[in-house]
């Protein structure tokens, strides 16, 4: 499942999911928008996860959830914690983050 935030409200979406990979983007980012597009067909290969785009100019409160520092940043969570995140304009960063996430 993909959404893009429309509030600050990060914080609910992965209280209320078991594993959530989150980018975080600007608009004024290019890396972010050549990342896109390889997030959301991530997404769609994985379906029974939650993948979240946030605009982290605009939803300060979802930023704080992983101390974002520079875009594109890629956040993993699981069972409501954070477990890493990846700065990145590689799909290889992203996969392996991915499978860190996954992993039991």
């Amino acid at each position: 499942m993909l959404q893009e935030l429309e509030n600050d409200s990060l914080h609910d979406v992965v209280g209320s999911n078991d594993i959530v990979l989150v980018q975080y983007s600007a608009s004024w980012c290019g890396n972010c928008r050549i990342m896109k597009p390889k997030f959301k067909k991530l997404a769609a290969e994985h379906d029974d996860l939650s993948f979240v785009i946030v605009d982290a100019e605009k939803f300060p409160e979802s930023r704080k959830l992983a101390n974002v520092d520079n875009l594109p940043t890629f956040a993993a969570f699981k069972n409501g914690t954070l477990i890493n995140q990846v700065q990145t304009n590689k799909i290889d960063g992203l996969i392996d983050l991915l499978n860190e996430v996954t992993r039991n």
